[in-house]
């Protein structure tokens, strides 16, 4: 249980720096002012970022933690 809540806060710290990294470099701004439907492509280009954040962010937290623990 403890490990689950750990990847959890992890992944959301992971995600949430991620997207903090696409504000500053202005992708949001730059997928927001494409031409065409904003759903269409920013959900591919704004999600595998996020995600990728996330799951580096996770990862990395449980194998400190395994790292740790022996």
């Amino acid at each position: 249980m403890q490990t689950a809540r750990a990847f959890c806060w992890w992944f959301m710290l992971g995600s949430l720096m991620a997207f903090a990294v696409l504000l500053i470099q202005g992708g949001v701004r730059d997928i927001l002012l494409a031409g065409g439907p904003i759903w269409d492509r920013s959900r591919i280009a704004l999600l595998t970022p996020v995600l990728g954040g996330g799951l580096l962010g996770g990862c990395i937290a449980l194998m400190l933690n395994r790292i740790r623990q022996t």
